[in-house]
Protein backbone atom coordinates (compact mmCIF):
# COMPACT_ATOMS: atom_id res chain seq x y z
CA UNK A 1 0.00 0.00 0.00
CA UNK A 2 1.40 3.55 -1.17
CA UNK A 3 1.67 6.86 0.98
CA UNK A 4 -1.71 8.10 -1.04
CA UNK A 5 -3.68 5.46 0.19
CA UNK A 6 -2.03 5.55 3.77
CA UNK A 7 -3.42 8.97 4.44
CA UNK A 8 -7.31 8.76 4.84
CA UNK A 9 -6.66 5.48 7.47
CA UNK A 10 -4.29 7.71 9.31
CA UNK A 11 -6.70 10.94 9.31
CA UNK A 12 -9.79 8.83 10.09
CA UNK A 13 -7.52 7.08 13.39
CA UNK A 14 -6.21 10.78 14.29
CA UNK A 15 -9.98 12.23 14.60
CA UNK A 16 -11.39 8.81 15.90
CA UNK A 17 -8.76 8.87 19.19
CA UNK A 18 -9.16 12.66 19.30
CA UNK A 19 -13.11 12.34 19.62
CA UNK A 20 -12.59 9.66 22.05
CA UNK A 21 -10.63 11.64 24.38
CA UNK A 22 -13.22 14.10 23.87
CA UNK A 23 -15.88 11.76 25.55
CA UNK A 24 -13.86 10.15 28.52
CA UNK A 25 -13.42 13.87 29.51
CA UNK A 26 -16.69 15.12 28.85
CA UNK A 27 -18.36 14.29 32.32
CA UNK A 28 -22.18 15.00 32.20
CA UNK A 29 -23.04 13.57 35.46
CA UNK A 30 -20.49 13.25 38.39
CA UNK A 31 -21.31 13.00 41.68
CA UNK A 32 -22.71 14.90 44.21
CA UNK A 33 -19.95 16.66 46.41
CA UNK A 34 -19.68 18.91 50.03
CA UNK A 35 -17.48 21.63 50.26
CA UNK A 36 -16.64 25.16 52.78
CA UNK A 37 -17.10 28.66 52.49
CA UNK A 38 -15.90 30.96 54.63
CA UNK A 39 -16.80 31.15 58.41
CA UNK A 40 -20.43 31.74 58.67
CA UNK A 41 -20.77 31.11 54.83
CA UNK A 42 -23.44 28.36 53.28
CA UNK A 43 -21.68 25.29 52.07
CA UNK A 44 -22.36 24.21 47.98
CA UNK A 45 -22.92 21.42 47.71
CA UNK A 46 -24.22 19.93 44.20
CA UNK A 47 -23.43 18.51 40.55
CA UNK A 48 -21.51 21.17 38.23
CA UNK A 49 -23.23 21.39 34.81
CA UNK A 50 -22.64 21.55 31.03
CA UNK A 51 -21.42 24.65 29.85
CA UNK A 52 -20.70 26.11 25.90
CA UNK A 53 -19.39 23.11 25.16
CA UNK A 54 -16.35 23.25 27.58
CA UNK A 55 -15.18 20.70 29.83
CA UNK A 56 -15.89 21.92 33.93
CA UNK A 57 -14.02 20.26 36.67
CA UNK A 58 -15.66 19.96 40.40
CA UNK A 59 -15.47 24.07 41.36
CA UNK A 60 -12.65 23.87 44.06
CA UNK A 61 -12.24 26.25 47.11
CA UNK A 62 -11.10 29.61 46.68
CA UNK A 63 -8.46 31.32 48.37
CA UNK A 64 -11.38 33.78 50.57
CA UNK A 65 -12.76 30.42 51.63
CA UNK A 66 -15.63 30.18 49.05
CA UNK A 67 -16.81 28.12 46.19
CA UNK A 68 -14.34 28.40 43.16
CA UNK A 69 -15.56 27.82 39.48
CA UNK A 70 -13.29 28.23 36.49
CA UNK A 71 -13.19 28.22 32.97
CA UNK A 72 -9.79 28.24 30.85
CA UNK A 73 -7.93 29.86 33.40
CA UNK A 74 -11.01 32.59 34.16
CA UNK A 75 -12.80 31.88 37.82
CA UNK A 76 -15.57 32.95 39.90
CA UNK A 77 -15.58 32.34 43.60
CA UNK A 78 -18.51 32.72 45.31
CA UNK A 79 -18.93 33.47 48.85
CA UNK A 80 -22.15 34.30 50.93
CA UNK A 81 -20.72 36.69 53.75
CA UNK A 82 -22.47 36.97 57.28
CA UNK A 83 -20.38 38.84 59.47
CA UNK A 84 -22.48 40.95 61.18
CA UNK A 85 -25.05 41.85 58.03
CA UNK A 86 -27.87 40.06 56.34
CA UNK A 87 -26.44 36.97 54.52
CA UNK A 88 -25.15 38.90 50.73
CA UNK A 89 -23.80 37.32 47.80
CA UNK A 90 -19.53 38.75 47.35
CA UNK A 91 -17.47 37.50 44.43
CA UNK A 92 -14.01 37.45 43.69
CA UNK A 93 -12.58 37.49 39.97
CA UNK A 94 -9.54 35.62 39.04
CA UNK A 95 -7.13 34.98 35.72
CA UNK A 96 -4.60 31.76 36.42
CA UNK A 97 -5.05 32.11 40.16
CA UNK A 98 -4.29 35.95 40.53
CA UNK A 99 -6.70 38.24 41.96
CA UNK A 100 -8.60 40.35 39.28
CA UNK A 101 -10.27 43.94 39.51
CA UNK A 102 -13.78 42.97 40.33
CA UNK A 103 -14.34 45.74 37.35
CA UNK A 104 -13.05 43.08 34.85
CA UNK A 105 -16.08 41.26 34.44
CA UNK A 106 -19.94 41.26 34.80
CA UNK A 107 -21.31 38.54 36.83
CA UNK A 108 -25.39 37.76 37.56
CA UNK A 109 -27.07 34.65 39.35
CA UNK A 110 -30.27 33.10 39.42
CA UNK A 111 -31.15 31.35 42.18
CA UNK A 112 -34.51 28.71 41.93
CA UNK A 113 -36.15 27.65 44.83
CA UNK A 114 -38.43 25.34 46.06
CA UNK A 115 -42.52 26.79 45.25
CA UNK A 116 -41.21 30.38 44.62
CA UNK A 117 -39.83 32.19 41.32
CA UNK A 118 -36.87 32.57 40.45
CA UNK A 119 -34.67 35.24 42.11
CA UNK A 120 -32.11 37.38 40.50
CA UNK A 121 -28.83 39.06 41.12
CA UNK A 122 -26.87 41.74 40.13
CA UNK A 123 -23.51 42.94 40.97
CA UNK A 124 -21.59 45.83 41.23
CA UNK A 125 -17.75 46.57 42.35
CA UNK A 126 -17.34 47.26 45.73
CA UNK A 127 -13.50 46.79 47.39
CA UNK A 128 -12.04 44.15 45.68
CA UNK A 129 -14.87 42.18 45.20
CA UNK A 130 -18.78 42.33 43.92
CA UNK A 131 -21.92 42.60 46.02
CA UNK A 132 -25.10 41.61 45.41
CA UNK A 133 -28.14 43.77 45.25
CA UNK A 134 -30.08 41.91 47.84
CA UNK A 135 -30.09 39.75 50.71
CA UNK A 136 -29.72 36.05 49.88
CA UNK A 137 -32.69 34.80 52.15
CA UNK A 138 -32.76 31.27 54.33
CA UNK A 139 -32.58 29.09 53.76
CA UNK A 140 -30.06 28.54 51.45
CA UNK A 141 -31.39 25.60 49.30
CA UNK A 142 -31.88 26.19 45.88
CA UNK A 143 -30.57 25.85 42.13
CA UNK A 144 -28.22 28.97 41.64
CA UNK A 145 -26.92 29.43 37.81
CA UNK A 146 -24.01 32.05 37.47
CA UNK A 147 -23.25 34.04 34.71
CA UNK A 148 -19.87 35.61 33.70
CA UNK A 149 -19.59 37.94 30.59
CA UNK A 150 -15.86 38.83 30.24
CA UNK A 151 -13.98 39.81 26.80
CA UNK A 152 -17.15 39.44 24.89
CA UNK A 153 -17.34 35.74 26.01
CA UNK A 154 -20.12 34.29 28.04
CA UNK A 155 -19.28 31.55 30.87
CA UNK A 156 -21.99 29.50 32.56
CA UNK A 157 -21.98 27.50 35.62
CA UNK A 158 -24.92 25.37 37.51
CA UNK A 159 -25.06 24.58 40.97
CA UNK A 160 -27.17 23.08 43.11
CA UNK A 161 -27.49 23.17 47.13
CA UNK A 162 -29.81 21.62 49.10
CA UNK A 163 -30.30 22.54 53.08
CA UNK A 164 -33.34 21.80 55.58
CA UNK A 165 -34.62 19.26 52.77
CA UNK A 166 -36.50 16.07 53.07
CA UNK A 167 -38.33 13.64 51.71
CA UNK A 168 -41.33 12.23 52.97
CA UNK A 169 -43.59 9.59 51.41
CA UNK A 170 -47.63 10.05 52.30
CA UNK A 171 -47.38 6.57 54.41
CA UNK A 172 -44.49 8.06 56.56
CA UNK A 173 -46.27 10.93 57.31
CA UNK A 174 -49.46 9.47 58.48
CA UNK A 175 -47.78 6.89 60.22
CA UNK A 176 -45.50 9.89 61.95
CA UNK A 177 -48.75 11.99 62.56
CA UNK A 178 -47.69 15.06 60.42
CA UNK A 179 -50.65 16.92 59.11
CA UNK A 180 -50.64 19.03 55.67
CA UNK A 181 -52.14 22.74 56.37
CA UNK A 182 -52.58 25.34 53.97
CA UNK A 183 -51.55 28.99 55.31
CA UNK A 184 -54.41 31.01 55.00
CA UNK A 185 -55.50 34.35 57.11
CA UNK A 186 -57.06 34.21 60.28
CA UNK A 187 -58.66 35.65 63.31
CA UNK A 188 -55.39 36.18 66.13
CA UNK A 189 -56.90 36.70 69.73
CA UNK A 190 -53.45 38.10 71.24
CA UNK A 191 -53.44 37.17 75.48
CA UNK A 192 -51.72 39.01 78.53
CA UNK A 193 -51.51 36.67 80.97
CA UNK A 194 -50.42 38.33 84.26
CA UNK A 195 -50.55 37.26 87.59
CA UNK A 196 -53.38 37.17 90.57
CA UNK A 197 -54.96 35.83 93.83
CA UNK A 198 -58.44 35.13 94.77
CA UNK A 199 -59.50 37.63 97.53
CA UNK A 200 -63.02 37.84 98.97
CA UNK A 201 -65.77 39.99 97.62
CA UNK A 202 -65.30 43.44 99.68
CA UNK A 203 -68.95 44.22 98.52
CA UNK A 204 -70.43 41.04 100.65
CA UNK A 205 -68.11 41.20 103.52
CA UNK A 206 -70.28 42.06 106.32
CA UNK A 207 -69.05 43.45 109.99
CA UNK A 208 -71.26 41.81 112.99
CA UNK A 209 -71.33 44.35 116.39
CA UNK A 210 -73.77 43.69 119.26
CA UNK A 211 -75.55 47.39 118.67
CA UNK A 212 -75.76 47.47 122.65
CA UNK A 213 -73.30 46.30 125.46
CA UNK A 214 -73.66 43.20 127.52
CA UNK A 215 -71.45 40.27 128.42
CA UNK A 216 -71.10 37.05 126.20
CA UNK A 217 -72.71 34.27 127.76
CA UNK A 218 -72.48 32.15 124.55
CA UNK A 219 -70.24 31.76 121.53
CA UNK A 220 -72.09 29.28 118.60
CA UNK A 221 -70.16 29.51 115.78
CA UNK A 222 -66.30 30.02 114.63
CA UNK A 223 -64.35 31.04 111.90
CA UNK A 224 -64.05 29.18 108.92
CA UNK A 225 -68.03 27.54 109.50
CA UNK A 226 -70.63 28.78 107.02
CA UNK A 227 -73.64 30.32 108.63
CA UNK A 228 -77.08 30.89 106.87
CA UNK A 229 -78.93 34.47 107.35
CA UNK A 230 -80.83 34.47 110.71
CA UNK A 231 -78.42 31.54 112.92
CA UNK A 232 -77.28 33.00 116.26
CA UNK A 233 -73.81 33.98 116.33
CA UNK A 234 -73.81 34.78 120.09
CA UNK A 235 -75.78 35.80 122.86
CA UNK A 236 -74.74 38.32 125.26
CA UNK A 237 -77.05 39.97 128.46
CA UNK A 238 -77.57 43.15 128.30
CA UNK A 239 -79.06 45.49 130.94
CA UNK A 240 -79.82 48.00 128.58
CA UNK A 241 -81.70 45.44 126.31
CA UNK A 242 -83.45 44.54 129.78
CA UNK A 243 -84.88 47.83 130.16
CA UNK A 244 -85.83 48.50 126.75
CA UNK A 245 -88.15 45.56 126.68
CA UNK A 246 -89.54 46.58 130.09
CA UNK A 247 -90.42 49.90 128.81
CA UNK A 248 -92.07 47.94 125.91
CA UNK A 249 -94.04 45.95 128.27
CA UNK A 250 -95.10 48.93 130.61
CA UNK A 251 -95.88 50.78 127.58
CA UNK A 252 -98.00 48.07 126.27
CA UNK A 253 -99.82 47.37 129.90
CA UNK A 254 -100.62 51.22 130.39
CA UNK A 255 -101.92 51.08 126.44
CA UNK A 256 -104.33 48.15 127.19
CA UNK A 257 -105.63 50.13 130.04
CA UNK A 258 -105.96 53.57 128.47
CA UNK A 259 -107.70 51.52 125.87
CA UNK A 260 -110.45 50.14 128.08
CA UNK A 261 -110.91 53.95 129.69
CA UNK A 262 -111.48 54.97 126.63
CA UNK A 263 -113.74 52.84 124.94
CA UNK A 264 -116.25 53.02 128.65
CA UNK A 265 -115.62 56.80 128.46
CA UNK A 266 -116.34 56.95 124.37
CA UNK A 267 -119.82 54.72 125.28
CA UNK A 268 -121.07 57.28 128.32
CA UNK A 269 -120.71 60.21 126.48
CA UNK A 270 -122.42 58.56 123.31
CA UNK A 271 -125.15 57.34 126.22
CA UNK A 272 -125.18 61.13 127.41
CA UNK A 273 -124.46 60.33 130.54
CA UNK A 274 -120.48 62.11 130.60
CA UNK A 275 -119.81 65.38 129.87
CA UNK A 276 -117.66 65.55 125.82
CA UNK A 277 -114.92 66.83 127.74
CA UNK A 278 -113.99 63.71 130.16
CA UNK A 279 -114.33 61.91 126.45
CA UNK A 280 -112.27 63.85 124.67
CA UNK A 281 -109.70 63.56 127.91
CA UNK A 282 -109.36 59.86 127.78
CA UNK A 283 -108.96 60.23 124.33
CA UNK A 284 -105.81 62.24 124.63
CA UNK A 285 -104.69 59.66 126.81
CA UNK A 286 -104.97 57.41 124.42
CA UNK A 287 -102.89 58.67 121.99
CA UNK A 288 -100.43 59.47 124.16
CA UNK A 289 -100.19 55.90 125.02
CA UNK A 290 -99.62 54.51 121.22
CA UNK A 291 -96.99 56.69 121.08
CA UNK A 292 -95.40 55.81 124.11
CA UNK A 293 -95.52 52.06 122.70
CA UNK A 294 -94.57 52.93 119.26
CA UNK A 295 -91.64 54.48 120.44
CA UNK A 296 -90.37 51.34 122.70
CA UNK A 297 -91.15 49.11 119.73
CA UNK A 298 -89.11 51.49 117.02
CA UNK A 299 -86.12 51.16 120.03
CA UNK A 300 -86.31 47.74 119.98
CA UNK A 301 -86.66 47.09 116.23
CA UNK A 302 -83.61 49.24 115.75
CA UNK A 303 -81.34 46.64 117.74
CA UNK A 304 -82.72 44.07 115.83
CA UNK A 305 -85.12 42.43 118.79
CA UNK A 306 -88.67 41.30 117.78
CA UNK A 307 -91.58 42.79 120.12
CA UNK A 308 -93.10 39.47 120.44
CA UNK A 309 -90.60 37.87 121.93
CA UNK A 310 -90.82 40.40 124.88
CA UNK A 311 -93.16 39.11 126.72
CA UNK A 312 -93.08 37.93 130.66
CA UNK A 313 -91.17 35.22 132.03
CA UNK A 314 -88.48 35.79 128.93
CA UNK A 315 -84.75 36.58 130.36
CA UNK A 316 -85.20 40.29 129.41
CA UNK A 317 -81.46 41.03 129.08
CA UNK A 318 -80.60 37.98 126.82
CA UNK A 319 -79.95 39.16 123.34
CA UNK A 320 -79.11 36.66 120.75
CA UNK A 321 -76.22 37.62 118.09
CA UNK A 322 -78.26 36.60 114.60
CA UNK A 323 -75.81 36.44 110.91
CA UNK A 324 -77.28 39.26 108.81
CA UNK A 325 -75.88 37.28 105.90
CA UNK A 326 -75.47 33.83 104.39
CA UNK A 327 -71.93 33.18 104.28
CA UNK A 328 -68.55 32.16 106.03
CA UNK A 329 -66.92 33.12 108.79
CA UNK A 330 -63.72 34.56 108.32
CA UNK A 331 -62.97 36.53 111.94
CA UNK A 332 -63.87 36.49 115.28
CA UNK A 333 -63.37 38.22 118.56
CA UNK A 334 -65.65 37.81 121.14
CA UNK A 335 -65.35 34.98 124.17
CA UNK A 336 -67.35 33.94 127.11
CA UNK A 337 -67.61 36.68 129.81
CA UNK A 338 -66.11 39.40 127.63
CA UNK A 339 -67.92 42.53 128.08
CA UNK A 340 -68.72 44.17 124.63
CA UNK A 341 -69.47 47.52 123.41
CA UNK A 342 -71.57 48.23 121.35
CA UNK A 343 -69.89 48.89 118.08
CA UNK A 344 -67.06 46.26 118.70
CA UNK A 345 -66.64 44.44 115.90
CA UNK A 346 -67.25 40.45 116.91
CA UNK A 347 -67.46 38.95 113.87
CA UNK A 348 -66.86 39.29 110.07
CA UNK A 349 -68.75 37.05 107.18
CA UNK A 350 -68.55 37.00 103.43
CA UNK A 351 -70.75 36.05 101.16
CA UNK A 352 -68.21 33.60 98.93
CA UNK A 353 -71.21 33.27 96.23
CA UNK A 354 -68.71 35.59 94.64
CA UNK A 355 -65.11 36.57 94.74
CA UNK A 356 -62.82 38.56 93.23
CA UNK A 357 -59.45 37.66 91.19
CA UNK A 358 -56.63 40.73 92.04
CA UNK A 359 -54.35 40.70 89.17
CA UNK A 360 -51.15 42.50 89.68
CA UNK A 361 -50.90 44.72 86.39
CA UNK A 362 -47.40 46.02 85.66
CA UNK A 363 -47.08 49.58 84.29
CA UNK A 364 -45.71 48.64 80.75
CA UNK A 365 -49.48 46.90 80.50
CA UNK A 366 -51.40 49.38 81.68
CA UNK A 367 -52.47 50.90 78.46
CA UNK A 368 -54.30 47.54 76.94
CA UNK A 369 -55.71 46.94 80.06
CA UNK A 370 -59.29 47.92 79.98
CA UNK A 371 -62.92 48.03 82.46
CA UNK A 372 -64.93 45.29 80.82
CA UNK A 373 -61.84 43.28 79.34
CA UNK A 374 -62.64 39.39 78.87
CA UNK A 375 -60.38 37.57 81.18
CA UNK A 376 -59.62 33.17 81.92
CA UNK A 377 -58.68 32.92 85.10
CA UNK A 378 -56.57 29.54 85.77
CA UNK A 379 -55.63 28.45 89.18
CA UNK A 380 -52.14 27.05 89.43
CA UNK A 381 -52.41 24.21 91.93
CA UNK A 382 -54.82 22.53 90.50
CA UNK A 383 -57.42 22.36 87.17
CA UNK A 384 -59.82 25.28 87.65
CA UNK A 385 -61.25 27.48 85.54
CA UNK A 386 -63.25 30.37 85.19
CA UNK A 387 -64.12 33.51 83.23
CA UNK A 388 -65.16 37.15 84.00
CA UNK A 389 -64.29 40.70 83.95
CA UNK A 390 -62.32 43.70 84.76
CA UNK A 391 -64.88 45.13 87.02
CA UNK A 392 -62.27 48.02 88.30
CA UNK A 393 -58.10 49.02 87.78
CA UNK A 394 -56.61 50.93 90.40
CA UNK A 395 -55.19 54.27 90.18
CA UNK A 396 -52.46 53.83 92.41
CA UNK A 397 -49.08 52.10 91.97
CA UNK A 398 -48.30 49.74 94.50
CA UNK A 399 -45.02 51.20 96.75
CA UNK A 400 -43.42 47.60 97.19
CA UNK A 401 -44.98 45.62 94.07
CA UNK A 402 -44.86 48.45 91.89
CA UNK A 403 -48.15 47.24 90.05
CA UNK A 404 -51.96 48.39 89.81
CA UNK A 405 -54.12 46.22 91.05
CA UNK A 406 -57.08 45.01 88.34
CA UNK A 407 -60.14 43.27 89.73
CA UNK A 408 -62.05 40.41 87.95
CA UNK A 409 -64.90 39.04 89.42
CA UNK A 410 -66.13 35.28 89.24
CA UNK A 411 -68.67 33.25 90.02
CA UNK A 412 -68.42 30.58 93.11
CA UNK A 413 -71.75 28.99 94.27
CA UNK A 414 -70.03 25.41 93.34
CA UNK A 415 -67.07 26.69 96.17
CA UNK A 416 -64.66 26.55 93.56
CA UNK A 417 -62.94 29.14 94.38
CA UNK A 418 -61.16 29.93 97.77
CA UNK A 419 -59.58 33.09 98.18
CA UNK A 420 -55.78 32.80 98.96
CA UNK A 421 -55.19 30.81 95.50
CA UNK A 422 -52.63 31.81 93.17
CA UNK A 423 -54.10 32.08 89.54
CA UNK A 424 -52.65 33.37 86.34
CA UNK A 425 -55.65 35.60 84.26
CA UNK A 426 -55.24 35.54 80.50
CA UNK A 427 -56.93 38.76 78.86
CA UNK A 428 -58.20 38.93 75.74
CA UNK A 429 -56.98 41.70 74.24
CA UNK A 430 -58.09 42.02 70.85
CA UNK A 431 -59.03 40.46 67.81
CA UNK A 432 -57.53 41.23 64.84
CA UNK A 433 -57.20 39.99 61.41
CA UNK A 434 -54.27 38.75 59.81
CA UNK A 435 -53.61 37.83 56.65
CA UNK A 436 -51.16 34.82 56.63
CA UNK A 437 -51.15 32.48 60.23
CA UNK A 438 -49.83 29.35 61.07
CA UNK A 439 -50.77 27.38 63.81
CA UNK A 440 -48.46 27.06 66.74
CA UNK A 441 -47.94 23.85 66.92
CA UNK A 442 -45.97 23.87 63.67
CA UNK A 443 -43.52 25.97 64.44
CA UNK A 444 -40.12 24.05 65.58
CA UNK A 445 -36.34 26.13 66.48
CA UNK A 446 -33.42 25.00 64.92
CA UNK A 447 -30.18 27.06 64.94
CA UNK A 448 -32.20 29.26 67.45
CA UNK A 449 -34.84 30.45 64.86
CA UNK A 450 -38.35 29.55 64.51
CA UNK A 451 -38.61 27.49 61.48
CA UNK A 452 -41.27 25.76 59.81
CA UNK A 453 -41.42 22.86 57.25
CA UNK A 454 -42.77 23.38 53.83
CA UNK A 455 -44.30 20.93 51.87
CA UNK A 456 -43.46 20.81 47.75
CA UNK A 457 -44.63 17.86 46.12
CA UNK A 458 -42.50 14.79 47.41
CA UNK A 459 -40.37 17.36 49.70
CA UNK A 460 -40.34 18.89 52.90
CA UNK A 461 -38.20 22.41 53.29
CA UNK A 462 -36.94 24.19 56.50
CA UNK A 463 -38.56 28.26 56.12
CA UNK A 464 -37.33 30.35 58.89
CA UNK A 465 -40.28 32.91 59.74
CA UNK A 466 -40.42 36.33 61.29
CA UNK A 467 -43.75 35.86 63.32
CA UNK A 468 -45.94 38.58 64.48
CA UNK A 469 -49.18 38.63 66.96
CA UNK A 470 -50.20 35.03 68.66
CA UNK A 471 -52.70 33.25 70.28
CA UNK A 472 -52.69 29.37 71.90
CA UNK A 473 -53.75 28.16 68.65
CA UNK A 474 -52.61 30.38 65.99
CA UNK A 475 -49.44 32.63 65.12
CA UNK A 476 -49.51 35.48 62.31
CA UNK A 477 -46.21 35.29 59.73
CA UNK A 478 -44.39 38.65 58.64
CA UNK A 479 -41.88 36.81 56.24
CA UNK A 480 -40.92 33.75 54.95
CA UNK A 481 -44.15 32.02 54.36
CA UNK A 482 -47.32 32.86 52.32
CA UNK A 483 -50.94 32.66 51.81
CA UNK A 484 -51.82 29.09 50.33
CA UNK A 485 -48.66 27.76 50.78
CA UNK A 486 -48.67 24.36 52.59
CA UNK A 487 -46.86 23.07 55.87
CA UNK A 488 -46.56 20.16 58.00
CA UNK A 489 -48.56 20.46 61.88
CA UNK A 490 -48.82 18.06 64.77
CA UNK A 491 -46.15 15.96 65.38
CA UNK A 492 -43.93 18.19 62.90
CA UNK A 493 -40.49 17.20 65.46
CA UNK A 494 -40.53 14.18 63.05
CA UNK A 495 -39.63 16.22 60.55
CA UNK A 496 -36.73 17.99 62.58
CA UNK A 497 -35.52 14.68 64.07
CA UNK A 498 -35.05 13.73 60.46
CA UNK A 499 -33.29 16.41 59.09
CA UNK A 500 -31.02 16.34 62.39
CA UNK A 501 -29.92 12.65 60.89
CA UNK A 502 -27.93 14.86 57.91
CA UNK A 503 -24.84 16.71 59.30
CA UNK A 504 -24.09 18.23 56.22
CA UNK A 505 -27.23 20.13 55.80
CA UNK A 506 -26.66 22.87 58.06
CA UNK A 507 -23.03 23.71 57.81
CA UNK A 508 -23.15 27.64 57.47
Amino acid sequence: MNKTQLRPIIIVITIGVALGGLILAWDKNPSPTVVDTITKATTFKGTPKKREGKVQSYPSKGSMGGKLFTTDGFGVEVTIYEEGTQPQFRLYLYENGKLLSPAEAKVSITLTRLGAPAQLFRFAPEGNYLIGDQMVEEPHSFEMKITAERNSKTIYWNYDQIEGRVEMQDTTLKSNGIEIITASPATIKPTLTLPGEIIFNHHTLVKVVPRMPGMVTSVSRHVGQQVKKGEVLAAIESPMLAELRSQYLIAQKRLKLIRTTFERERQLWEEKITAKQDYLAAQEMLGEAEAILHLALVKLRSLGVQPESSHSGQNLARFEILAPISGLVISKAIALGVTLKEDQEIFTIADVSTVWTAISTYPKDLNIVKVGQKAVVNATAFNVVGEGKITYISTLIGEQTRTATARIELDNKDGRWRPGMFVNAKLVIEEIQVPVAIRANAIQTMRGKSVIFGRYGKYFEMRPLKLGLSDEKMVEVLKGFSAGEQYAAGNSFAIKAELGKDNTSFDH
